[in-house]
This record gives C-alpha cells, structure tokens and sequence, in this order.
C-alpha cells in the first residue's frame, strides 16, 4: 500500500511539472521511478516513456484544436525518429547502470543550464527553414527536409535511449532552425513526442521487455491527472518564475543521478 501511494503521489508529481513547464518536464518521470522503486534507469525508462507518451497525447488534443501542429514536419520528424528509437533501447541494455545514470544525470544538467540561460530574442531571418507568410506552411527545401530528419533521429534515439520524450531537443533545435511560433512549436513538439513514444513503446513490446502492471498503470494515471491540474495552475504562475524553479529541481535530481551512479 505505501509503495502504491508512493507511486501515486509520483506521478501525480510528475505531471503538474509536466503540466506547468510544457514537454521537457517528462525528464522527471525517470529518476522519481528509479529513486521509488529501486530500478535502474533502463528499467524505469519504458515505464517513464508510457506516462510521457500519454501525456503528450493529451496535450496534441488541445493543439491540434488549436491548429498550432505542424503535422507535416511532425510526421517527417517521426519517420525518422521510430526507427532510431529500437537503436537507444539497445543500446540501454548494454551500457553498463552507473554509466547510464551518470549520463542521464548529465543530460539533465545541459536542460537546467539551457532553463537558466537568459531568453535572447532569436533572428527569425537567420533561421535555415522558413514558414511561407501566404500558405502559413513551411517551405519544403532539401535543407528543410534534412535538419528535420535530424532533429527527429536524435530524438528518437534518446527516446529509446533514456526514456525520455525529447522534448528538450525538439523545442531548442525547432526555435533554432525555423521561424515557427513558440505555441507551435511547442504543439508539434508534442506530437512528435507522442509518435515518437509509441514506436518506443513498441519496440519495448517487441523486444520482450513486459511493463510491471502494477507500478506502470497507477504511475501513468496519476501522471495523467497531475498534469491537467498543471494546466489549469499554470494560468496563475509567472513562467519565467516556473522555469528557474524546475531548473533548480532539475539541478538537484541530476545531483541524485550522479550520487546513484557513484553509489
């Protein structure tokens, strides 16, 4: 019963974070199941990945309502992504626990210091790929196609890799190489998440790795649930404000995974 409650009140955790701080709070799911459970990050990853999943997929609803996804490049970039994903998952299982620890305390490190560089105005004029201003679509140049298909391979192999969404490569690589709106980066970031994510959970199937039932279902359910709550708390919260408070957590649970990966 307290493992359950622990458990709950993980994800529950998880998801306000996810639900304040936009796709990059998925980065907290694994080390709260590696920390609760006593699992090391490739068996807590599938796990992380499913509630990451799901969350995304709630947030596409609202997008795609919106109209703010760029499905087009979403799709490219998950074409190229779902096949890289089986790659990170293989890799996982070889890379000895302590080296995996260490590196997913690493990647969070190069989060919070991206969370906590001061936000510069960016050169839309600079930016390789650019939005037609008559279609409001991109315009579909080799260069285009090929930044795509690379943002998207990496995000697929540190999804099978970490279990992790991407959403803290997508959304500083999209700002980087096109002039798309913030919003709408943000909402194509979370469908690539969300099919990215599932062809992970796929390949998770495929390669006989079953999810503990037990902990995976009460886990992603409250993930679900703290993350509409997010939604709704982060109208009365400063985002700048948020922002340098989940880097500092961040921060702090990449010192853990350090500590672990010492341990």
């Amino acid at each position: 019963m307290l493992t359950l409650l622990a458990v709950l009140a993980l994800g529950l955790c998880v998801g306000i974070v996810l639900g304040l701080t936009g796709a990059g709070g998925g980065i907290l799911a694994v080390p709260a199941l590696v920390f609760s459970q006593g699992w090391t990050v490739a068996q807590a990853s599938p796990i992380g990945l499913l509630a990451v999943t799901g969350a995304a997929l709630l947030g596409v609803g609202e997008a795609f309502y919106h109209k703010l996804v760029r499905y087009r490049a979403a799709f490219l970039m998950a074409l190229a992504g779902v096949p890289m994903t089986p790659l990170g998952l293989a890799v996982a299982h070889r890379v000895s626990a302590r080296w995996l620890a260490a590196l997913f305390g690493l990647t969070m490190l190069i989060v919070a210091a991206r969370l906590l560089k001061p936000i510069v105005e960016r050169d839309e004029d600079q930016a390789p790929c650019h939005v037609n201003p008559d279609t409001g679509r991109l315009k579909w140049t080799v260069q285009t196609v090929a930044i795509m298909t690379t943002i998207g391979a990496l995000t697929g192999f540190l999804t099978g890799l970490l279990g992790v969404g991407g959403g803290f490569v997508l959304v500083p690589a999209l700002r980087k190489a096109t002039d798309i709106s913030m919003h709408g980066i943000v909402a194509t970031s979370l469908l690539v998440i969300a099919l990215v994510g599932s062809g992970g959970i796929i390949a998770t199937l495929w390669q006989e790795h079953s999810f503990p039932l037990d902990v995976a279902l009460p886990f992603i359910v409250a993930t679900a649930l703290g993350m509409l709550g997010g939604r709704l708390l982060i109208r009365h919260f400063e985002p700048r404000i948020v922002q340098r408070l989940f880097a500092f957590l961040v921060i702090g649970v990449a010192c853990l995974m350090f500590y672990r990966a010492l341990s």
